[in-house]
């Protein structure tokens, strides 16, 4: 069973079983969607064409990955906790660990991320979404 919640003038909350929807869902401007025990907050609702685009945050291995190469490049300790909402400026990281990130990140996941896009990356999951942004952009 999967569950949507969201907000806006109203509240709005339903359940439903795997291939049912609802049927309407009007002013809804934030939301996040929750299966099997997974919660998904990155979902956009789009104004302009009043559909609702479910977009879910990048996959837990991507995110697991970004974890590995941040903490190698800055040398943090196993036990150190780096999760998709670390800031790379909390586990002390400066502009340098920053871009040296970013090349660890291009090199492993085969991609080049653009001066402009890298700025935007302050945490494992701002990298982790990029990341899987520029892979679909890419197939």
């Amino acid at each position: 069973m999967a569950s949507i919640t969201g907000s806006s003038a109203t509240a709005m909350s339903c359940s439903f079983k795997v291939n049912q929807a609802p049927n309407r869902v009007s002013n809804l401007k934030t939301s996040s969607l929750s299966f099997k025990g997974i919660s998904y907050s990155s979902i956009r609702v789009n104004p302009a064409t009043r559909r609702l685009s479910i977009t879910c945050a990048a996959k837990p291995d991507t995110v697991n990955k970004v974890c590995d190469i941040v903490k190698k490049q800055l040398a943090l300790s196993a036990d150190t906790d780096v999760c998709g909402d670390s800031k790379f400026a909390a586990l002390g990281a400066d502009s340098l660990d920053t871009v040296e990130i970013v090349m660890g990140l291009e090199e492993e996941f085969g991609i080049s991320v653009e001066e402009d896009s890298a700025q935007s990356i302050a945490t494992v999951q701002d990298a982790a979404d990029l990341i899987e942004d520029l892979i679909s952009k890419k197939a």
